[in-house]
């Protein structure tokens, strides 16, 4: 396991399209998935340590952003060839397991996550109205294990976001697990 962290905000950078497949057998799009004030795209996986340990307060920050007009899309980018607890099947049990307030979708090219420039699981894009890039940082201060009373860093910053359409001047790189490319 290789350990990364996310490169510095680009302010402004636009969000590229993807349309992929759901475990809700629906299709997703960019377009189709951005609320009234943002979208935070976001490439997690099952098997990542990092993604176990804040994955329940993922599910609690997206919901409670939903409420200010901003939406949320996981992105599956690993090869389950490699990685089967990554798989398809298991994406829709975990989505399921959790109650999942955003579309889990599986990027089985990879080609999303290498436009959008992701390192690891988990890796947050946070998109103003605009599609704008605004946040690209951690959750919170947990890493491999859940922080008790962390601050909210990914929640605060796309309620800024919300609000005034610009995130925070200051923010930290998330951590996590290397994505797991298939070998060319």
């Amino acid at each position: 396991m290789v350990r990364l962290e996310t490169p510095v905000c680009d302010f402004g950078w636009k969000a590229p399209d993807f349309n992929l497949p759901g475990v809700d057998g629906r299709t997703h799009t960019l377009r189709g998935s951005a609320g009234a004030n943002g979208l935070l795209v976001m490439f997690i996986c099952n098997h990542c340590p990092y993604v176990k340990a804040v994955i329940h307060r993922i599910v609690r920050d997206v919901t409670e952003l939903k409420a200010l007009g901003v939406n949320a899309i996981a992105i599956m980018s690993n090869d389950p060839a490699e990685y089967p607890e990554d798989g398809f099947e298991n994406m829709k049990r975990l989505a399921e397991e959790l109650a999942f307030p955003m579309p889990y979708v599986l990027d089985i090219s990879q080609e999303v996550a290498r436009r959008y420039g992701a390192v690891c699981t988990p890796d947050f894009f946070g998109f103003n109205r605009e599609l704008e890039l605004q946040y690209r940082g951690r959750l919170d201060a947990s890493r491999k294990e859940a922080a008790p009373d962390a601050r909210r860093d990914l929640f605060e910053a796309m309620k800024q976001v919300a609000l005034a359409q610009r995130g925070p001047a200051e923010q930290i790189p998330s951590m996590g697990c290397s994505i797991k490319w298939k070998n060319e």
